[in-house]
Formats: structure tokens, sequence, C-alpha cells
């Protein structure tokens, strides 16, 4: 079995990252050859609550989606399995 790899995907996916406090979902929206863009949804992770509370959203290029997860995955933040 071969190791995960954590290549940027060139077609639309769904993405997920968690702090273990905070939620983020990456959505894409809208996926042309020139023009791409992204939903990111964010929510809080409470105690006792099956489902974070949601905060924000906001729709942002792929370029910019891209650069807010990696910002995210060096400040340690992990993929985690889709919250809602």
């Amino acid at each position: 079995m071969s190791p995960p790899t954590f290549r940027v995907p060139l077609s639309p996916q769904e993405g997920w990252l968690s702090d273990g406090r905070q939620v983020l979902r990456f959505r894409p929206t809208r996926w042309e050859r020139d023009y791409q863009l992204l939903e990111i949804t964010s929510g809080e992770l409470l105690a006792g609550e099956p489902v974070p509370l949601l905060k924000n959203r906001r729709e942002i290029s792929r370029s910019e989606a891209l650069k807010l997860w990696g910002e995210k995955r060096k400040a340690g933040w992990r993929l985690c399995r889709p919250q809602w």
C-alpha cells in the first residue's frame, strides 16, 4: 500500500481541515477552464454538539483557496472527515 499523497487535485473536489476547535470546508462552486471559485465555510466545534456551529461562508478564487489551504496545513491543521 502506497503512502497518501497530498498533491493538489486538478479537478474539483471537496476538502475538509480542522485544528480541533475549528473546521474549514473547501467546496468547488464554479469550475471552468479559466475561472475557478471555491466556497469556504467555517465552523466551530462545540462540546456536546454533533455538528459544528457555522460561522462564515465566502467564495474565493482557486489560487486564494490553495494559499489558504497551505497556510492552514503549515499551521498544523489536519485533514478531517466531513462535519456537516
